[in-house]
């Protein structure tokens, strides 16, 4: 019993691993933990592709909230300005979704694409600031409507 455990084991465990995020994407930039807070401190909208479930553990405070696998595919849609610049991230360096999203931004068009690609775990480890759930968050873009500013009148 005990030799089929560990069978299983030594079959399953190697499957579990993460796997390594890319460290570019083809007409994306790359950008470290620094440079992403200096385009956050320019107003750069900051989009994570985590599940629900990660983002509401904590983000870059601002982020907005696009699911890969979910409202992330909104972005392809034409109300959507290409010419918006954009900081795509997920957890860190073990997590493909932000490349994969940087991917599929550059493929829809957008043209200022910026790969987070050391993620939110690098943002919280240099206490950049940041958000819990949706308290506090304002979402200063609406698709189709005029563009907006954020912030107190």
């Amino acid at each position: 019993m005990r030799f089929a455990l560990m069978l299983l084991l030594c079959l399953v465990v190697p499957n579990l691993e993460a796997s390594e995020a890319p460290l570019e994407v083809r007409g994306a930039t790359t950008v470290n933990a620094a440079q992403a807070r200096q385009l956050y401190e320019l107003g750069v909208l900051f989009i994570d592709v985590r599940p629900a479930r990660e983002w509401s553990w904590g983000h870059v405070h601002g982020a907005l909230h696009m699911a890969l696998d979910g409202r992330f595919a909104d972005l392809a849609q034409p109300d959507w300005p290409r010419g918006m610049p954009m900081v795509l991230y997920c957890d860190s360096e073990v997590c493909p979704q932000g490349a994969e999203a940087a991917r599929r931004a550059v493929g829809w068009g957008y043209q200022q694409v910026y790969y987070f690609r050391s993620g939110y775990f690098a943002w919280q480890l240099l206490d950049f600031p940041q958000g819990k759930g949706s308290a506090g968050e304002l979402i200063a873009f609406i698709p189709g409507a005029p563009p907006t500013a954020a912030g107190p009148d």
